[in-house]
């Protein structure tokens, strides 16, 4: 008995190692619920160096096949009892092993294995023990104890626990004194064949349920589940392109919240809880009005510009996003509608009055309108985002591969820019609500900085690929014949494709330098007492991943094709 154990977990173990199933690690797989098609980005491994595996129901169905398989051959018992078995110990082959080997009566009593073999009796006539009619012996059945129904009471009892839900998997005979189980092989025997398949996927989903690393995506409507394989990173991109935290909060429960990094979840949970109590005031709050900078009268916005201009005699032209002075807002400042940071005067000693009612009031209902606004305004610009990708990838890529004469295959570099965006939107989404608990004044005014750097480098790319490439898609009703400006048409596609690959390449770098700063807290500020110097100085390579403290942000001049 003990060779036949170590053969089972032998199998096991071999299994474990030699199977090859589609595994991500960090950027693999899309990111951010965006990421073009998955050829290219998922790579054949080995499971030990990477993060985590998208598993289709089919892989689960065949893993469900071999371990019952190697159940059956092992203990000697049939496919059916083998299945009942390991949806009993949570499809764990060790656990089931151990109290086997060490009981095997004690185990089928538990699980409702029946010992020995129930003939049917000898007689012309049975009565069924629930309607009470007599029928014929092949119109009876058992769960492999004495106790006889006839088949239309049968499928009576299983369709009602199979409609119940997944309590199904362990249904007992219908004798309230008897715990034999009833085996899958009677239930697709009896029922219909929409029972059997629901009966089919709670045995599916059984093996999900029971396992603590393998867990369903819950984006809607998605068939995938996420073996996770690593222990840090919790962010998961699954093929349906939804992105999600996997993390464990608790035991047989995950965060399941949008991907996150680098805000933690407990950080996430009172965000999205003050967003429920505040929603309401301050969505309409956003939508209406707000106080005018110099003269503090609510203005409404009623119209989609920015630029605000208070009525008569006050005629204080300011940004509706910042409260700040229009005439402050220029390249200088990174753009008309890069505003990230929340002062409550924009210079010192200026608006004494309401700087000290600032100072007094940091968690007011203004500061949190200031984040909530920044971090809705990205949610809204990456779903915009999601749906240009959607757009290129459907037809944009085939009407430039047309215009142009280049094959879609060289085009990728176009989806991979929008995956990037996605992903850069998602996590300057949520710096937001990191600010918004970042209380630490040092800290605050380093972060502050590096929120406004990752934004501009964002707001280049993103015009890049969106404005930018329009000039290459042909015009409605009009058709490229001029072979000059085919050959003009080319070149300039040649140079936008370089500005693009190289702004999406500095962009990607300098966002995984942000993260890795926001996850360790900023500590350099934390050791000296004081931001860490950050250089924008020139520089023949990209910016190396590290910490954004200690690291110089380096822009080359192809890197910077604006010339900022």
């Amino acid at each position: 008995m003990c060779s036949d154990k170590d053969e089972l977990l032998d199998a096991a173990a071999a299994d474990d190692d030699d199977a090859e199933y589609y595994y991500c690690s960090d950027g693999e797989c899309g990111s951010g619920g965006g990421g073009g098609s998955d050829e290219g980005r998922d790579e054949l491994v080995s499971g030990r160096d990477q993060r985590y595996v998208v598993l289709t129901e089919k892989d689960i169905h065949e893993r469900q096949e071999e371990m019952i398989s190697r159940v059956s051959a092992i203990f000697s018992v049939p496919r059916e009892s083998a299945c009942v078995l390991l949806c009993c110990y949570k499809w764990s082959i060790s656990k089931l092993s151990d109290d086997w080997f060490a009981d095997e009566e004690n185990v089928r009593h538990s699980v409702g294995l029946p010992t020995n073999v129930v003939c049917v009796p000898d007689c012309p006539k049975l009565t069924c023990g629930i309607c009470f009619e007599g029928y014929a012996a092949n119109a009876m059945s058992c769960a492999g104890c004495p106790h006889f129904y006839c088949h239309e009471c049968w499928e009576g009892y299983i369709s009602a626990a199979i409609n119940d839900g997944p309590g199904c998997l362990v249904l007992q005979c219908p004798e309230p004194s008897c715990d034999a189980i009833v085996l899958e092989d009677m239930i697709n025997s009896l029922t219909k064949n929409e029972d059997k398949v629901k009966y089919a996927r709670f045995v599916l989903w059984s093996y999900i349920e029971g396992n603590k690393k393998i867990k369903w995506c819950p984006a809607p409507d998605c068939t995938y589940a996420v073996e996770f394989l690593g222990d840090r990173n919790y962010d998961i991109s699954c093929k349906c392109k939804f992105s999600f935290c996997w993390n464990p909060l608790v035991k047989k429960m995950q965060c399941g919240e949008d991907a996150h990094r680098p805000v933690s979840c407990d950080t996430v949970s009172k965000w999205i809880l003050k967003n429920s109590a505040e929603s309401e005031n301050m969505n309409w709050i956003l939508a209406n009005s707000k106080p005018c900078p110099k003269c503090k009268r609510p203005i409404e916005k009623n119209q989609g510009c920015m630029h605000m201009t208070c009525s008569p005699p006050c005629k204080f032209e300011f940004c509706w996003l910042c409260l700040g002075e229009w005439s402050g807002h220029g390249q200088s400042t990174g753009g008309f509608y890069t505003c990230n940071r929340y002062k409550s005067a924009k210079k010192e000693g200026l608006y004494d009055e309401a700087e000290a009612r600032g100072e007094r009031a940091k968690n007011s209902p203004e500061r949190y309108m200031h984040y909530y606004e920044r971090w809705a305004s990205n949610q809204t610009s990456r779903q915009k985002a999601q749906a240009d990708l959607q757009k290129v990838e459907n037809g944009d890529l085939s009407k430039l591969s047309y215009v142009l004469g280049i094959p879609e295959t060289q085009l990728k570099f176009i989806p991979e820019a929008w995956s990037q965006i996605i992903e850069c939107r998602r996590v300057l989404k949520w710096t937001y609500a990191y600010g918004y608990y970042l209380h630490n004044k040092a800290k605050s005014d380093f972060f502050v900085y590096l929120q406004g750097e990752a934004e501009s480098e964002l707001e280049r790319l993103h015009n890049c690929a969106e404005n930018e490439m329009r000039a290459f898609l042909p015009k409605k009703g009009k058709k490229e014949n001029n072979e000059n400006e085919s050959s003009r048409s080319l070149q300039d596609f040649i140079e936008f494709r370089v500005k693009l690959c190289g702004l999406t390449s500095v962009t990607r770098n300098y966002f995984e330098n942000l993260v890795q700063a926001l996850e360790a807290g900023l500590e350099d500020v934390e050791a000296t007492g004081q931001p860490a110097s950050v250089s924008t100085s020139s520089s023949a390579k990209p910016p190396a991943k590290g910490k954004l403290g200690q690291n110089k942000v380096a822009r080359t001049s192809s890197e910077d094709p604006d010339g900022r």
